[in-house]
């Protein structure tokens, strides 16, 4: 018996992608309000109903796992190493990756290098949002030439295969994925429905001929990739490219990667001609001038499987109104807070009743607990209006009763700094376990409390 499913209409939350019968003024999953929208569902496969003829010849067959072969993946090189690290070696047939930012901060510059970068592999670049002559201006300015990189503005899916079917390029880059519509579901381009039925064929295409596929996805005011939420979990990878535009650098995170880690990093910088890639991020992030001035402090810092040193700013000031203000940029607030209360309660430091701003260079993000130790060093300099040797460095992680826990790849950590020419670095007492600190030219501090820290520097 086959039954003809009906087309139907349904209501749909264009920030979380919730589905409804009916229309709902506040969402009940994500709470906003007024996000519901009308989208008509169309269905034009027949459902079989009490049928096994698909079932009857299946395309795989249950292995055990030791008749699986476990040979690593083949990644296409993307001649960028910064891509490359965060993608966990490069472009894996067949995947999926969603590249998402703020406008403007250059996702489709970042598409359009990697296509041109690409010589050896014939690649199809889609854009639904500039015509082919505004790319082909954006890439004069990249000042790259691709014969192998193919240009088409194009926002209908069927149009899509048909490019893709006509020149069989090996990698695909769409920019971006809220512009797409196709002609199975009767609603704008954007909406939940198109843009999870788009990626759908997007991600059976790319499973079926072994193409990489690259989106470009837009992010909301809170954010997030915007869409339903569905489409993260379809993609095989997830990047975030973060940045302020005041400042020139870029960051490129994983927040989802099925074949790599989603603890490494890339920096870039925004130049007039196109992404630098920033190879020793360390000389990036720490200041060049001479004079040592209180309220900075050097931290030794590690993202993914790369080490590099960054530099705290703090200001500590009296408060001019009743309640004392906390301020933090690239740091987490609530564990500034946690630390300054450390200083009042273990330590004796009166900071109740003292303003305090904190800033890491460069405006990235961290989120390594070893840079406590700095934090607090810059916070005290600025109190006591006593600088830091610019030699000097830190890192370890600060507990509730003032102790300075170990930190993991404490010497990659050692090595970094006496790479960059500093003389001195304190680390956790406790990370003097299997190191050869002879090894180094660079002087160890070995501290267990926030203490000897301050009697060491400040005596």
């Amino acid at each position: 018996m086959v039954v003809k499913a009906k087309t139907k209409s349904a209501w749909f939350c264009q920030n979380c992608g919730l589905e409804s019968a009916k229309w709902v003024g506040k969402c009940p999953s994500c709470g906003e309000w007024n996000t519901f929208v009308e989208e008509v569902v169309v269905k034009s496969k027949n459902v079989s109903i009490g049928s096994n003829s698909n079932a009857s010849n299946p395309r795989n067959k249950p292995l055990k796992i030791t008749e699986i072969s476990s040979s690593e993946e083949k990644r296409y090189n993307t001649q960028n190493l910064e891509l490359n690290r965060v993608l966990g070696g490069g472009l894996v047939p067949g995947s999926l990756i969603l590249i998402g930012g703020e406008p403007g901060i250059g996702k489709s510059t970042l598409a359009l290098q990697i296509a041109l970068d690409l010589k050896s592999y014939k690649t199809l670049y889609v854009s639904g949002e500039e015509s082919a002559q505004q790319i082909k201006l954006r890439g004069n300015r990249i000042n790259s030439d691709n014969d192998n990189c193919l240009i088409v503005s194009e926002t209908s899916m069927e149009n899509i295969f048909s490019h893709i079917k006509n020149t069989n390029p090996n990698i695909v880059v769409i920019d971006s994925i809220q512009t797409l519509a196709t002609e199975r579901i009767e609603a704008s381009p954007g909406s939940v429905s198109q843009i999870r039925e788009c990626t759908s064929q997007l991600l059976q295409y790319a499973k079926q001929s072994a193409t990489p596929v690259l989106l470009i996805g837009h992010i909301t005011k809170d954010g997030n990739l915007a869409g339903p939420k569905i489409l993260e979990h379809m993609v095989d990878t997830v990047l975030q490219f973060e940045g302020d535009q005041n400042h020139m650098y870029r960051i490129l995170r994983a927040t989802k990667n099925r074949f790599g880690s989603t603890s490494e990093m890339g920096i870039y910088e925004m130049q007039h001609t196109g992404l630098r890639e920033v190879s020793n991020p360390s000389e990036l992030l720490l200041s060049q001038e001479d004079d040592s001035l209180s309220g900075t402090a050097i931290s030794a810092s590690i993202e993914g499987m790369r080490p590099f040193l960054i530099e705290i700013q703090a200001l500590v000031s009296s408060a001019a109104y009743g309640t004392p203000q906390r301020s933090s940029t690239g740091f987490d607030l609530r564990r500034l807070n946690m630390l300054l209360a450390v200083l009042e309660k273990r330590a004796g430091f009166r900071l109740s009743s003292k303003d305090v701003f904190l800033n890491i260079a460069g405006g990235i993000k961290v989120n390594d607990p070893a840079i406590d130790l700095a934090v607090i060093i810059s916070v005290l300099s600025s109190n006591t209006d006593i600088s830091i040797k610019k030699e000097v460095c830190f890192t370890g992680e600060i507990g509730l009763s003032g102790e300075i826990r170990p930190v993991n790849r404490i010497d990659q950590r050692i090595s970094e700094a006496e790479k960059l020419g500093f003389k001195q670095i304190f680390i956790p007492k406790h990370n003097s376990k299997g190191l050869d600190i002879s090894k180094f030219n660079i002087k160890v501090h070995l501290v267990s409390k926030v203490g000897q820290v301050f009697q060491t520097l400040f005596r």
